[in-house]
């Protein structure tokens, strides 16, 4: 063998080998300069606790007339509408110079009734002591049973008279807490803190028992009626947490279920549910102002779910790209229920699979892609 030829073509050979790897890195760089950049996002498993609107309102648990508990003129009214009271707070005064008058009179009478006792008790004692003294005599001849059988009924009609005596004065201490009471009642007030809405009525009126004076409104406890559709009440059980907004927007409140009254309407088929929020310091709240809660349409339960951009329709079915190993491949997908920005998956995609939610709209299966995360 010719040892220049044989050179030669280890040269050519070693040629030929550096031109093949040139080539196959040229092309390696080409296939990822050719890679589409695209982002993905992941296909997760998570609790799906559905949720439907329903308009609610603002109530008072203390609301209502504050009436008068006696009778008589107003003399004087300390609260206006729109002022705020608390429990106790005199809200208005009646006359009282006739309760004053009349408290005097029952004073009176219980100072003559007791004197009436103890008149009663001595005369008691006078008799009883007469009868002992007979009793001493029964020995002798000056003892008459007739006489003593008389004082004995003396002694039973004295003791009678106490207790008339005792139950008069039980009568007058009575009417003398009655007129105490009618007195004290004259100051008409507030049951319950909150503020006044409604006047009544003006000085110079006269009042009979049960007669308004002013209507009150707790707004500090306030609950949230709502008339809910017979058909979702199987998720709001006692205690039972739910979400609610004001009208108008605003961040997301909590409340919780107290009571679903047992009475449904025959011709809305709602039944009243009360709430009891927990308002973070809300401020110039009214009852009846509206709110909009949140209420569970059934049991939480975890369902697998893909983003909404992950979605195309092609042919007429829903498809998703996935991306495995840099590689976008196309897959059929079975969605269900619309869970906010996100499908639920019921067949064709794992949790933790990526899924591109942007540039797939040109995505050929087998291409390759370059993923990054949705953010």
């Amino acid at each position: 063998m010719n040892p220049v030829v044989t050179g030669t073509g280890r040269r050519i050979a070693a040629g030929v080998m550096l031109a093949f790897a040139l080539v196959a890195s040229g092309g390696a760089q080409a296939q990822r300069a050719a890679a589409t950049l695209v982002d993905v996002d992941e296909v997760r498993s998570a609790p799906l606790k559905q949720t439907i609107p329903v308009i609610g309102r603002l109530v008072a648990r203390q609301a209502g007339v504050v009436a008068s508990r006696t009778r008589g003129p107003v003399a004087e009214i300390r609260a206006s509408v729109g002022d705020r009271v608390a429990k106790g707070d005199v809200i208005a005064v009646l006359a009282q110079d006739r309760l004053q008058a009349e408290r005097q009179l029952r004073a009176a009478e219980v100072t003559e009734a007791e004197a009436a006792v103890g008149t009663a008790k001595a005369q008691l004692g006078f008799v009883s002591q007469e009868l002992k003294r007979l009793e001493n005599l029964r020995k002798s001849a000056a003892f008459s049973q007739a006489r003593f059988e008389d004082k004995k009924q003396e002694v039973l009609q004295a003791q009678s008279a106490i207790a008339e005596a005792e139950a008069k004065l039980q009568r007058a201490r009575i009417n003398l807490r009655l007129a105490d009471i009618e007195l004290r009642d004259a100051e008409i007030r507030a049951p319950y803190p909150g503020v006044v809405s409604i006047r009544h009525t003006e000085v110079g009126s006269h009042l009979a028992v049960g007669d308004p004076v002013v209507t009150l409104i707790d707004d500090v406890h306030l609950e949230i009626e709502a008339d809910v559709p017979a058909s979702r009440i199987g998720g709001l059980t006692p205690n039972a947490e739910v979400a609610f907004q004001f009208s108008g927007g605003g961040h997301a409140l909590r409340a919780t279920v107290r009571a679903v009254v047992p009475d449904e309407n025959p011709l809305t088929r709602t039944r009243t549910v009360r709430f009891t929020p927990t308002f973070n310091g809300e401020r110039n709240l009214a009852t009846n102002q509206s709110v909009t809660l949140l209420l569970p349409v059934g049991e939480p339960r975890d369902v697998l779910s893909v983003h909404k951009d992950a979605v195309i329709v092609r042919n007429g079915k829903n498809v998703v790209f996935v991306v495995r190993d840099g590689v976008a491949d196309s897959v059929e997908v079975d969605l269900g229920e619309p869970i906010g920005s996100r499908f639920e998956v019921l067949g064709g995609l794992s949790p933790g699979d990526k899924v591109v939610v942007r540039g797939n709209e040109r995505l050929r299966p087998g291409q390759s892609v370059s993923a990054r995360e949705n953010s």
